[in-house]
């Protein structure tokens, strides 16, 4: 601050406040033994009795709202806390007492200005949503967001009620159905921040906005009073003051949201309910629907589920990936990448501009280099228009890759990354001559699919620096790194790599080596039993609507299309030579890739392609014929996504027994960010615990005796079921 001369003031746990002489009073929140702020269960008692005391002195006219941390203003509740309540009725007396501190804050008659800098989230958003002005700063840490639904919640303290009437009920509800985070810019654009402004000066001009304030009476706002600064208002009166408007508004937003969730996240839908309680019969009977679906939500499975994601995701940030606290990552300064496709352009792109780590890549041509350059170009330029980095920066982003059809200027990179095409004697030739054009403890990662990488390692002289780093595609889309290690690979190497996976923005798992690592792995069989399904008359359609009406993302017949059929026969063929029948796939798929079907990418696969099929999914019924099946319903959808599901769990189990996992939080983490397990299920290992491992043998054991040895239960499955243990 550079204003007025500041006087001591109050001190508690995690607030301090700095009483100016001007009459403004600066509350700091710095939880102590934290990085970064978030609502404990001390929080709304410390902070009601904090603004009651600011309320009834007499020298304090306003006041200004920030964080005492570096880069941080208030990243959410403490999900611990949240995980800790047992019943739908503790949740409950949590929000009431967010929603009692908050509407304080709002009815103080004093004005109270939020200074915002890094991640206001969740209930730091609704803090801010309580005061009477919000100044932001311009930094790219200060996002602002309302997350929740992400864990399987609503904003429990207010933010269903503030949000609908400071910024409009349609841009409201696209922040909270999404969870999205937005920068402070575009936060002003719609209204929801007041002031953007350097961090330098961020505090100087709160305190000259909470000064100008205190002129005025405050609390104008109060109570939900609409303040539209930037939405078309006749628009947004006609929808949410007009009983008719709300109901075609909240109609359409539902039927939006059952097409995309299938009724699998009841989040979405009681986030809808509040906003449509407050809008039709108050602020004050929205708070009650508010708290009423917090506490419901809260203690429901599905929350459940995705809080146990946020701590197995949170426990992975600080994994180095292996056992000794002692050995450390070494600094990554460039990194070469072997291939130019798209797998080596979206490695590339990840490395440069998110891991700010220079990339050289290699291929065996201009032409290929060119493609790959021109493909993270590409990604630059669609995140320019969508104004997330400007011109500058995407030009001094593509400065930061260079081509070559050599191994010049690959000698001093940390890292070589291959991702060429799958053949082993391909992949020993690029590592020989990496070898000899770099140093002894240069990393090579191979970002191989099913090779094993003990196999290639066997072409190196240094084993020890021999890794697999398994990107998904499209790599700037997908959030999950599999790194494998073999018995050679050195911890350091390990560490390294993990490092590096973290900083572009991976979630990262490492697994030891073997045939499928861990995903591909359990992925095969999941597809298998579709295309098994497929050739008992389920039609190419029921099976993926059943596994996506069950919580998947994508069906398994579509994502055979999108991965490539003659990839997943090659593939298969591997897998069924290391595993024998649990593997095998119906004769069938070797009549389709006779027939030239690749899926996709040559636009003949189960579905048909072409521009006037765009955003269709249309079934190419020739398929049928060709595999000499008649489609039918004989099987149920609930058998179909059981069949298909406990294929994937049961190979799951078998990864951890045989030591392929470190964990199951690894195993379930793997299978929702790199394959897409219905996140609210909790992954392959979650879901055992949930249904119970008897259960879940019962089932295996009953498909084993209906279809043979592919349904042959994991040993460690049998043993948990017989123990009634739990994975967790």
């Amino acid at each position: 601050m550079t204003t007025k001369n500041e006087n001591s003031g109050t001190k508690t746990e995690s607030f301090r406040v700095e009483r100016r002489d001007d009459g403004v009073a600066v509350v700091l929140m710095d939880v102590p033994g934290v990085t970064m702020n978030t609502l404990n269960a001390r929080f709304a008692d410390e902070f009601d009795a904090l603004f009651g005391e600011l309320s009834a002195a007499d020298d304090v006219r306003a006041i200004v709202f920030a964080s005492g941390k570096a880069d941080s203003f208030i990243a959410g509740a403490d999900i611990s806390m949240l995980e800790a309540a047992k019943t739908a009725a503790d949740a409950t007396e949590i929000s009431q007492r967010g929603q009692g501190a908050l509407n304080r804050v709002e009815a103080l008659g004093k004005p109270v200005v939020a200074a915002i800098h890094g991640p206001c989230l969740g209930g730091g958003l609704e803090v801010a949503l309580a005061c009477h002005a919000r100044v932001a700063s311009d930094h790219r840490k200060t996002k602002l967001g309302l997350p929740e639904v992400q864990l399987g919640l609503l904003p429990g303290a207010g933010g269903t009620q503030r949000l609908p009437r400071l910024i409009g009920v349609q841009k409201a509800l696209d922040l909270m159905l999404t969870g999205k985070q937005i920068d402070s810019k575009r936060a002003k654009r719609m209204g929801l921040v007041d002031e953007v402004v350097p961090n330098a000066i961020l505090l100087d001009v709160a305190i000259e906005t909470a000064q100008k304030l205190a002129g005025r009476e405050a609390g104008d706002e109060q109570g939900g009073h609409m303040h539209l600064p930037d939405a078309d208002e006749l628009q947004e009166l006609a929808l949410t003051k007009n009983p008719l408007g709300r109901k075609v508004l909240f109609d359409q937003a539902e039927k939006q949201l059952r097409a995309k969730t299938r009724g699998n996240y009841p989040a979405p839908e009681k986030i809808l309910e509040a906003v449509r309680t407050g809008l039709a019969d108050g602020f004050d009977a929205g708070l009650e629907a508010e708290r009423r679906l917090f506490g419901e939500l809260t203690v429901s499975p599905e929350a459940a589920a995705l809080m146990s994601i946020f701590f197995a995701t949170t426990a992975l940030k600080k994994d180095s990936g292996v056992d000794d606290e002692k050995v450390t990552a070494r600094p990554v300064t460039k990194v070469g990448m072997l291939g130019a496709g798209l797998m080596g352009g979206g490695i590339a792109y990840v490395t440069s501009s998110i891991a700010k780590v220079p990339v050289r890549i290699k291929d065996r041509d201009h032409d290929g280099v060119l493609r790959g350059l021109r493909y993270v170009r590409e990604i630059v330029d669609k995140r320019l228009e969508r104004r997330r980095i400007t011109k500058l920066d995407a030009d001094r982003l593509m400065t930061m890759i260079s081509g070559t059809t050599s191994y010049d200027g690959l000698g001093d990179a940390e890292i070589i990354i291959e991702a060429v095409f799958e053949d082993i004697e391909l992949k020993h030739r690029v590592l020989r001559d990496t070898e000899a054009a770099t140093g002894k403890e240069t990393i090579f990662a191979s970002n191989t699919s099913s090779l094993p990488i003990t196999r290639i390692a066997e072409g190196s002289a240094h084993p020890e620096t021999v890794i697999g780093m398994h990107y998904f595609s499209p790599v700037h889309k997908m959030p999950l790194l599999e790194i494998i290690t073999t018995e050679a690979t050195a911890d350091w190497v390990t560490a390294t790599c993990v490092a590096l996976g973290k900083a572009q923005g991976k979630t990262v798992i490492v697994v030891r080596d073997g045939v499928g690592f861990y995903t591909t792995r359990i992925l095969a069989p999941f597809m298998n039993e579709a295309a098994h399904l497929l050739s008992e008359g389920a039609a190419v359609d029921r099976i993926d609507d059943a596994l996506m009406d069950f919580g998947y993302p994508v069906g398994p017949i579509k994502l055979t299309d999108e991965v490539g059929i003659d990839v997943g026969a090659k593939v298969g063929k591997i897998l069924l030579a290391e595993f024998g029948e649990r593997m095998q796939a119906p004769a069938g798929i070797d009549k389709l890739v006779q027939d030239d079907r690749k899926g996709r990418k040559n636009g003949r696969g189960f579905y048909l392609y072409g521009d006037d099929k765009k955003g269709e999914r249309v079934v190419d019924e020739s398929v049928y014929t060709l595999l000499g099946v008649k489609p039918n319903n004989k099987v149920p959808s609930a058998e179909i996504a059981e069949r298909c599901t406990l294929q994937m769990v049961n190979e799951a189990i078998h990864c951890l027994g045989e030591g392929i996992l470190r964990s199951p939080r690894d195993g379930d983490i793997g299978a929702i960010f790199g394959l897409g397990f219905p996140p609210f299920r909790g992954g392959p290992f979650r879901y055992v615990d949930t249904v119970g491992a008897k259960q879940v043998l019962e089932r295996v054991e009953h498909y084993r005796d209906r279809y043979g040895a592919r349904f042959e239960p994991a040993p460690l499955l049998v043993e948990k079921a017989r123990g009634g243990a739990t994975f967790y």
